[in-house]
């Protein structure tokens, strides 16, 4: 089972996090063989670490949540929220086998929020510059809430367009890069 988890940083959390570094990187270390993707987001300075996406496959929920919520950075109050989605990986790949390399280009996290009739099920034409992609959907699976995207883009305009904009309550856009342990 895929999972999409979101942490976003609580304000003023930046010295936390980089104490906790070797200890979020040795945890993540343990879900090696079972991360899809991930790496930081950053706030609009590009510099700013404003959050972090794991996209992990796991056995069950509770692993999910078990894996969201004993991190590191959430135990020592460096988040001010989790985002926990199930998720399906339409690319069928991990952000190491994308075509286009760890580096070169803006890179950006989507999320499109909505509810009812599932859109975006289709990957969009230029595959070539996803990472990532596939619909957040209920705990048990059942409901479409959304879409994650990671992808690489100029800006952040053509990031955004990777989603229909009319099939979606909201759409946000967060820089974000490859990572891993430096």
């Amino acid at each position: 089972m895929e999972f999409f988890c979101y942490h976003r940083d609580r304000p003023g959390s930046v010295p936390l996090r980089e104490k906790l570094a070797e200890e979020h990187w040795s945890y993540m270390d343990r879900y090696a063989a079972e991360l899809i993707a991930r790496g930081p987001t950053f706030a609009g300075d590009d510099e700013t670490p404003s959050g972090s996406v794991h996209i992990v496959d796991l056995p069950d929920p509770a692993a999910a949540r078990a894996f969201a919520f004993d991190e590191p950075n959430y135990q020592a109050g460096v988040y001010r929220d989790v985002l926990l989605r199930r998720w399906r990986n339409l690319l069928g790949r991990t952000m190491w086998d994308f075509p286009g390399g760890a580096t070169g280009g803006n890179r950006y996290l989507v999320l499109g929020f909505g509810s009812g009739q599932a859109a975006d099920l289709d990957i969009p034409p230029d595959r070539d510059e996803l990472i990532a992609y596939g619909p957040l959907l209920s705990d048990d699976g059942s409901a479409w809430l959304g879409t994650a995207a990671l992808v690489r883009a100029p800006d952040t305009a053509k990031a955004r367009a990777v989603l229909i904009a009319e099939r979606y309550a909201d759409i946000e856009v967060h820089a974000w890069e490859f990572g891993g342990r430096r």
